[in-house]
């Protein structure tokens, strides 16, 4: 189970689990423990009372288990028996899990063109609206053509104003950059900016 063992003869009880210590950022397990009592856990996670580390260690051998230290400053400290490797590899799998969640924080995007007219801005900025309420952030996206490129203040001018529009629901975590023949601009929801408001509510009701 990726141990780093001890050079030591282990009881018969131990071989094939893990005889080994932590990491240095892991709880101490097993042979690394150097408190004389502990306040024991069992596996099940039942309270099994106050032990001898050299007693509680009997008990998680006699299940081919690891001791594992979970509260060390604890006044005794606090060892639960365990599968430690078990609890390694899922632990991991949380976290993997974790990150993943936090990278799928959805980006849409939304093209504008410079000179787009009112009822086009409107349209193309209710849909932005709507992929901010889902908790999507949007890359808006200014699209120049030929001549328009000679008049990058024009795509500005439309990023500025959209901003200016979404300041109470959104922040500009990216500003205007121009990247080839595109001029970009990333806004993200501001968290709470789309939830009903007491007035609103009561104006339901009333309706």
């Amino acid at each position: 189970m990726g141990c780093h063992r001890f050079f030591y003869a282990a009881p018969a009880a131990q071989r094939g689990r893990c005889t080994d210590i932590a990491k240095n950022d892991g709880p101490r397990i097993n042979g690394q423990i150097n408190a004389r009592t502990c306040r024991l856990i069992g596996v099940d996670g039942s309270q099994l009372g106050l032990f001898g580390v050299r007693d509680a260690q009997r008990i998680a051998d006699e299940q081919n288990l690891d001791l594992v230290e979970i509260a060390p400053n604890a006044d005794p400290p606090v060892c639960k028996v365990m599968d430690y490797g078990k609890y390694k590899y899922e632990q991991a799998i949380k976290q993997k899990a974790a990150r993943k969640n936090q990278q799928r924080v959805e980006i849409k995007e939304m093209k504008f063109r410079p000179k787009i007219d009112t009822g086009d801005y409107e349209t193309k900025k209710g849909h932005v609206m709507r992929f901010l309420k889902k908790g999507a952030r949007v890359k808006i996206t200014i699209m120049f053509r030929g001549r328009e490129m000679a008049h990058p203040e024009q795509g500005l001018n439309v990023l500025e104003r959209l901003a200016d529009d979404l300041k109470p629901y959104a922040t500009v975590e990216s500003q205007p950059k121009m990247e080839g023949r595109n001029m970009h601009m990333l806004v993200a929801p501001i968290k709470g900016a789309f939830d009903e408001k007491p007035e609103d509510t009561a104006e339901k009701k009333e309706n």
